[in-house]
């Protein structure tokens, strides 16, 4: 839970999978390093392996979106219309966090967590 929540890397939990932490830096938001400098663990495992991660991005935005109908039409009481703007408003804001949570969570269906994974990359390099 804690890379996929964080963006960092899922074997070692180290460091960030991307360039720039911020999912808002939208210039950057696909940008990733290669590797992580810690256990090695190359991110892009395959050509076009993020692509799963599409499918993943549909149900977290369903997510979101029952969240924003929950919180607008039941708590607040708002009309049908207005509950549809703000589902439409809560997806295109966080647009920029379902897509980083969505690559998390694909890559972390594929490599799971290693905590002696620095002391192996650091025996074969050493």
């Amino acid at each position: 839970m804690y890379s996929i929540l964080t963006g960092n890397c899922p074997r070692c939990q180290e460091e960030s999978m991307y360039e720039k932490s911020n999912p808002y830096a939208l210039s950057k938001i696909f940008s990733m390093n290669e590797r992580c400098s810690h256990c090695g663990l190359k991110y892009k495992i395959e050509p076009s392996f993020f692509y799963g991660a599409m499918y993943v991005s549909y149900a977290v935005g369903i997510a979101f979106a029952v969240a924003a109908f929950v919180i607008s039409f039941l708590f607040l009481g708002t009309s049908l219309p207005t509950t549809f703007i703000a589902i439409v408003g809560t997806l295109v804001v966080f647009m920029p966090v379902i897509i980083r949570l969505s690559r998390n969570i694909w890559i972390n269906f594929f490599v799971k967590y290693d905590p002696t994974s620095v002391q192996k990359h650091e025996a074969v390099k050493g």
